[in-house]
């Protein structure tokens, strides 16, 4: 299930809640958005360093054949 997905079900349990008065349904709804929150970060991270990685891997290639030429 995608992350936007998960926040959205999250939403709709949250909404149900309210309309039911069920407190614990409200909170299970504001787990899921939040647990997709989570997920949603870690991936941007996860992105952010991968790119990182290739900026590095780039310059350390631009450096060796600086030294070589």
């Amino acid at each position: 299930m995608s992350n936007s997905t998960e926040k959205g079900l999250g939403q709709a349990k949250e909404e149900a809640g309210k309309l039911l008065n069920d407190e614990e349904l409200q909170h299970e709804g504001r787990a899921d958005q939040a647990s997709a929150g989570v997920k949603q970060a870690g991936e941007k991270i996860k992105d952010a360093a991968s790119e990182m990685g290739e900026n590095i891997k780039s310059a350390a290639q631009k450096l060796k054949d600086g030294f070589t030429n």
